[in-house]
């Protein structure tokens, strides 16, 4: 076996803790590590298409992290980890575009919340990837950078609007990434893309300087490989922000020890969850088939009895809520322009447009958001009179009576958490629009509770599937538990064989 050396590392597939190791003892550096990552955007992201842009600081961050090191030894729990970030946080030395070409030459004055709490966690922002035009649907199409591939079959859908984000971690472009998720975009991207997800408890994490899609629903979250690694990009992403005051309800609910610390690999023995079967097999007899719906099937109730091997009691079925009601809380519809009008408003002078519509009006979008647009009433709602909206409060106290509902269904039967599949059918073939109606996402999205998405399988044809488990408030300690336990008893997560060492990646130690 040959001695190890500085840079001989490989980063395909390695997690930050592996991460860590290698630089303690010298086999690698922030600023080797931001080259690897970044000659593999060079070489496989032409096909990919999941980033935007790369930051030319990185290796300068990563060059300074490295003589940190030197003396002070690991700064922050995520010490010279290249990460990318969905581009929709604002970031001072990089454009946030939304994925927009109206908002190409938007330039923040300062970084994300998000993103402060990361480059205090020792982060290094590698780039930031493309998404959902705006983050209006779910296929990651976008006006600026057209659209991002599946990183298990190129001819699909990568599920959106984090899916750049998705696509990227999934073909170890980056250590790890960020999204946000207004309905399903950091659960149905990593399903789709053999990642993790998680979406948080409404107020464990700011939404300041990111751009806002609707601030009852949105919320930022981690996407990696691996339930430890999204752990740690939680550890590093909440925290209280004077400057979102919704965050106060987080506040003495984040464990001392921090998420990683709940890794249990035997997390699942004792667990009892709870099969919501209304959310399992097609609902929209449009655009996709029941074979679809059936395979998704198959491969979550085979994660079902994994679960079951691993020491849960899985309960089955669970009926918390009525699904009409429940789609019934969406109050995107009502919010949308008010808050992007607000978030314009905040970036002053560098705002390149000063309203929704004005971005609307150039006349630039990507065709299909366009055709969003034109089918909603988006932007004939009076934000000025919500306050009065009788329809539109209806809906946030709708919001409030349905966590009530799921909350006193999981007490009833004593469960950890409520487990169905993030998509009910798997990723669609272009040009073929991703069917939000098959979409899972409004769960957790309508009652702010927080969920995971695991790597559960693969269809017959090589597709990702994930399984989403749905815990009590601010319980995201046990969801960890709950998800390091499976991922140890099934390790499903598999690279995309596309997207392997690079030939001149010099052999591991």
């Amino acid at each position: 076996m040959s001695t190890p050396h500085a840079d001989d590392f490989d980063p395909l597939e390695t997690t930050v803790a592996e991460i860590h190791d290698a630089m303690a003892a010298g086999r690698v550096t922030s600023e080797a590590l931001v080259d690897r990552y970044l000659a593999r955007i060079d070489a496989y992201d032409p096909e990919l298409n999941a980033v935007l842009v790369a930051d030319e600081t990185a290796r300068e961050r990563a060059r300074d992290l490295d003589e940190r090191f030197e003396t002070e030894g690991l700064t922050g729990p995520l010490h010279g980890v290249p990460v990318l970030l969905k581009d929709n946080h604002d970031t001072r030395d990089l454009p946030t575009t939304a994925g927009s070409v109206a908002l190409a030459d938007s330039r923040p004055p300062r970084d994300a919340f998000v993103v402060e709490r990361l480059r205090a966690a020792g982060a290094v922002v590698l780039g930031k990837t493309n998404l959902q035009e705006l983050s209006f649907g779910v296929d990651t199409v976008s006006s600026l950078g057209g659209a991002t591939r599946n990183a298990y079959d190129l001819d699909r859908r990568p599920a959106g609007s984090s899916g750049g984000t998705a696509a990227a971690v999934a073909a170890n472009l980056a250590a790890v990434g960020t999204g946000s998720d207004t309905c399903s975009s950091v659960r149905s991207p990593p399903a789709f893309n053999d990642c993790v997800g998680v979406r948080p408890t409404r107020g464990l994490v700011s939404r300041t300087g990111i751009v806002p899609l609707s601030g009852t629903q949105d919320t930022a979250g981690p996407i990696a490989r691996t339930v430890g690694d999204a752990a740690r990009v939680l550890d590093a992403m909440a925290g209280y922000d004077p400057a979102d005051p919704v965050t106060a309800r987080g506040v003495g609910r984040v464990p001392d020890d921090g998420y990683a610390a709940h890794l249990d690999p035997d997390g699942l023995a004792g667990a009892r969850v709870g099969v919501v079967r209304s959310l399992f097999g097609r609902r929209d007899d449009d655009g996709t088939t029941g074979t679809d719906a059936a395979a998704v099937t198959r491969v979550v109730d085979d994660a079902l009895a994994e679960m079951a091997d691993a020491g849960a009691t899985v309960v089955d079925p669970v009926d918390p809520v009525d699904l009409g009601r429940l789609e019934s809380a969406r109050v995107l519809g009502f919010e949308f322009a008010r808050d992007f009008d607000r978030y314009l408003a905040e970036l002053g002078d560098a705002a390149p447009h000063d309203s929704l519509a004005a971005v609307y009006a150039t006349g630039e979008l990507e065709p299909s958001v366009a055709e969003r647009f034109e089918g909603a009433d988006i932007l004939d709602v009076d934000a000025e009179a919500l306050d009065s909206n009788p329809a539109y409060l209806r809906r946030l106290r709708r919001r409030e009576e349905l966590r009530e509902e799921v909350l006193a269904a999981m007490a009833d039967d004593d469960l950890d958490a409520l487990v169905y599949p993030p998509s009910r059918v798997p990723p669609v073939a272009l040009p073929d629009h991703q069917p939000f109606a098959e979409m899972n996402c409004e769960l957790a999205a309508h009652t702010g509770l927080p969920a995971i998405v695991l790597p559960a399988g693969f269809t017959d044809d090589g597709l990702p599937v994930g399984v989403e488990l749905l815990g009590r408030a601010f319980a995201e300690p046990r969801l960890f538990e709950l998800g390091a336990g499976f991922e140890s008893a099934t390790a499903h997560r598999r690279p995309p064989e596309r997207f392997g060492r690079l030939a001149e990646c010099p052999d591991s130690a």
